[in-house]
């Protein structure tokens, strides 16, 4: 029948037509929303990349600043400044140079009053600082104006760029000079530059001072005026850069789906984040890629609204069909049958075909995201054992002193078993036990203390913690002849602290004290305890040689230590750890006479 076949087609035709133009309208929308959304799940990326970088920078910026603050108020740095003498500046010279391997920094370098370099941590080098005069340099002068600056420039000798920071040396009133620590970013910036997106740093000016993209460095993030690049260049302080502007382009707004994308001079599409960098002027931008991101946003939603649309435009061309047949069902039932069961599996394969594609984009995509939690994973790891390694030191000291109890007790469970003592020497053996346990608190609240967490305080036991703390030098004391005279308290008198945090500062002050007197005549050491109202002060006192006066004066100063091998951390932990007691911990010395360190602690109801 022509009439019917003409109609059949021309009904045909107009359902194609609108499937195919709600098809395109539904991909057109589904691409714009997929583009949308992968533009957010960037933002959310690019700013979590952009917090973790700008943590690491001001993590390395705040360790370095620690280091001139440090020698400002060191005792030897004044000396050799006051007197100039050779042999005091060669020995700064080494002793910066020791300094310098163990923080990392790009060097260290001492000026005096003149501008002179003095003393230098790479003295040993043919770019040598010493002899040099920076009174050319900002960050000399400034540090001399206002006690302290920073200042980012290229190095006239090293000819490396990097940031200067200084800090004013004076005593009484009266300027000596200048400590300097010149930092360099080269490990940054590599650690950066594998994130795979292109960070960097401008200062208030707006030029490139860090980048992971080593071609921009000195290059300027919007155009400078002549007037202010001859000053620059004037200056020195980015060598002879040009100062150019960076490659980097405005896009058309309707080319990106929101605000914040930016374009490079190869044509790339990025993401742009900027994060201000606390305690400078400088400013941290990231540029996170985001062409391929942004396509598989787009193809993912186009697939997921054309598998949608797939089933709704087959069950329409469905009902067509089954309307047509009815009209046509004496003129050709089983044709129309096998033609609509043809017609089914198409649409089924296609629906198949369609999913397949879909799940193999989803997995690949969950596969993409558990790479990218186990790289988060093992950089938050990294930074973690890197605060690790800046109390190392102090590790060694703190278990050395169980360490040596444990000998002692094995030495002697030995002994009892030669003498056929076996219930002497398994109390021995109990109590290296107990000492193997204690090492392994030791450890973890030295982790803590790194952590500047303070750990559980609450009443304790004071006569506890004394107990612990004899037990552990009272084997050094016999053998070293001293005498340990102990004041045992009530044993419900509680003090608010930490147990084992405050047996490791009494144990500390013990062998301190033993150390002291060991080798002399008479050796007395006592440990009272005494209640005072709300307060219990608990005293040990020696009768050794004495602190002299210019080390009382920096008793309680970082790596300050009249040991051979002393790290002069131990104090300073201990005091720490009182002060996270509410408590104080005093000293009293005189030249020999003795030392009585008094630790107050606040008594617990």
């Amino acid at each position: 029948m022509p009439g019917m076949a003409a109609r059949k087609s021309l009904e045909w035709l107009i359902f194609a037509g609108l499937a195919i133009a709600v098809a395109v309208v539904a991909l057109w929308l589904a691409g714009d929303w997929g583009r949308s959304g992968a533009a957010e799940t960037l933002r959310v990326q690019a700013g979590q990349n952009a917090a973790l970088d700008t943590a690491v920078l001001r993590s390395e910026l705040e360790k370095q600043r620690v280091v001139p603050l440090v020698l400002a108020q060191d005792p030897d740095v004044k000396a050799v400044l006051k007197s100039h003498d050779t042999a005091a500046m060669a020995a700064m010279n080494e002793k910066l140079e020791s300094l310098n391997t163990g923080t990392r920094s790009a060097v260290i370098y001492l000026i005096d009053g003149t501008a002179t370099t003095i003393a230098s941590s790479n003295w040993r080098e043919p770019t040598s600082f010493v002899g040099q005069n920076y009174q050319f340099r900002p960050y000399f002068t400034l540090a001399v104006a206002h006690g302290s600056a920073e200042h980012f420039a290229m190095g006239t000798v090293s000819h490396r760029p990097g940031l200067y920071i200084s800090r004013r040396i004076d005593e009484g009133g009266k300027l000596l000079g200048v400590i300097v620590v010149k930092v360099e970013f080269d490990q940054v910036e590599a650690e950066w530059a594998q994130s795979g997106a292109v960070v960097y740093v401008t200062d208030a000016d707006g030029i490139v001072l860090i980048s992971s993209e080593p071609t921009w460095r000195f290059m300027a993030q919007r155009p400078l005026s002549p007037d202010a690049i001859k000053a620059f260049q004037a200056s020195q302080q980015f060598g002879d850069a040009e100062l150019a502007q960076l490659p980097l382009r405005d896009i058309d707004p309707r080319d990106a789906p929101g605000e914040g994308f930016i374009g490079s001079g190869d044509g790339g599409l990025y993401l742009k984040t900027e994060r201000d960098v606390a305690s400078t002027a400088w400013q941290l931008h990231l540029l996170l890629p985001a062409q391929t991101a942004l396509d598989l946003g787009s193809h993912a939603a186009r697939a997921a609204a054309l598998g949608g649309l797939t089933p709704i435009v087959a069950l329409a061309a469905l009902l067509l069909y089954r309307r047509q047949r009815a009209i046509a069902r004496a003129a050709g039932e089983v044709e129309a049958r096998i033609e609509l069961e043809r017609r089914v599996e198409e649409r089924t394969q296609d629906l198949r075909s369609t999913n397949a594609m879909l799940t193999a984009e989803i997995e690949e995509r969950k596969k993409v995201e558990a790479k990218l939690q186990v790289a988060r994973d093992e950089l938050a790891q990294a930074n973690r054992l890197a605060m690790l390694g800046q109390i190392t030191a102090g590790l060694a000291h703190e278990v050395n002193q169980p360490v040596a109890a444990i000998r002692s007790y094995a030495d002697n469970a030995a002994a009892f078993l030669d003498r056929l003592e076996p219930e002497a020497a398994r109390q021995n053996l109990t109590a290296i036990a107990g000492l193997t346990e204690r090492i392994g608190s030791i450890i973890e609240e030295l982790r803590g203390y790194a952590r500047k967490a303070t750990g559980e305080i609450a009443p304790i036991p004071v006569l506890e913690a004394i107990d612990g703390a004899l037990l552990l030098v009272g084997i050094r004391a016999r053998r070293q002849g001293a005498r340990l005279l102990a004041e045992r308290p009530d044993p419900m008198l509680l003090v608010v602290a930490n147990r084992v945090r405050l047996e490791q500062v009494l144990v500390n002050l013990l062998q301190n004290a033993l150390e002291a007197m060991e080798g002399r005549p008479d050796q007395v050491l006592r440990l009272d305890a005494v209640v005072d109202g709300e307060k219990v002060c608990l005293t040990v006192a020696d009768n050794g040689p004495g602190i002299a006066a210019e080390v009382m004066a920096a008793l309680f100063t970082p790596f300050v230590t009249t040991k051979p091998r002393g790290l002069g951390l131990g104090l300073l932990i201990s005091k720490g750890i009182v002060d996270d007691f509410g408590g104080m911990l005093d000293v009293r010395s005189e030249p020999g006479r003795g030392t009585e360190f008094t630790l107050t602690l606040r008594r617990a109801a």
